[in-house]
């Protein structure tokens, strides 16, 4: 294992965002870093909380519970995988925020086990703006439909909006689905809109994006 690789990654990593955030007239400091650990253990999380990240995210509650246990508890967990309702409670008990609410029927599982646990819960609704059929998400017809509804949930602390764009699309396509999303936030009142990951972060910068999901770049060659 080869845990000085992190340092170098990371600071490309900060580099790239910075570089595309002034490219659009934007300060390196309106773009957060979700580090993606799905893929990496224990050590590594240790390496990048040495080295300053603060929020981290997996994709599965079951793989994501003993992570929250060992890690040091400054660390902010994001959940950014689809939820089976059914694992509600762990992600209320051991997430700060669940960045992939994809149907009202989430919603309601996470709001009552909320009351129960007596918490909030940060919260991102994912919206499929590409309409590819592979992907989870409201589409934005139905989030615009359902958006009333989803702010009566009072346990769920609706922050802004999150989306994947094609994998491989070319740079115009993946415009055409960023900037769909940050406008489909702005329509909504919502600051945050999550959008971007290691193939693509930049340009979802440049199109608005207040969070990137980078997992791939921080641990090449660890």
């Amino acid at each position: 294992m080869n845990l000085k690789a992190i340092s170098h990654n990371l600071r490309r990593v900060q580099d790239r965002i910075q570089a595309a955030a002034a490219r659009a007239g934007r300060p390196a400091d309106a773009v957060r870093l979700i580090a993606v650990t799905k893929t990496v253990g224990m050590a590594e999380i240790r390496e990048l909380h040495r080295l300053g990240v603060r929020e981290m995210a997996e994709n599965r509650v079951e793989l994501a519970v003993p992570k929250t246990l060992e890690a040091p508890e400054d660390i902010v967990w994001h959940l950014i995988g689809p939820l089976q309702t059914r694992k509600a409670p762990e992600v209320v008990a051991h997430c700060a925020c669940f960045d992939a609410l994809d149907r009202v029927k989430a919603a309601e599982a996470l709001q009552k086990r909320c009351e129960e646990q007596n918490r909030f819960l940060r919260v991102l609704v994912e919206v499929n703006v590409s309409g590819e059929e592979s992907k989870h998400g409201f589409t934005p017809a139905t989030f615009a439909a359902q958006w009333d509804t989803l702010r009566g949930f009072d346990r769920l602390r609706i922050e802004g909006l999150m989306t994947m764009a094609p994998f491989g699309a070319p740079e115009a396509t993946l415009r055409q689905c960023f900037s769909g999303l940050k406008r489909l936030a702005d329509a909504h009142g919502l600051p945050e809109v999550s959008m971007g990951m290691t193939d693509d972060f930049e340009t979802a910068i440049e199109e608005g994006s207040t969070q990137v999901r980078v997992g791939r770049a921080l641990f090449e060659g660890v």
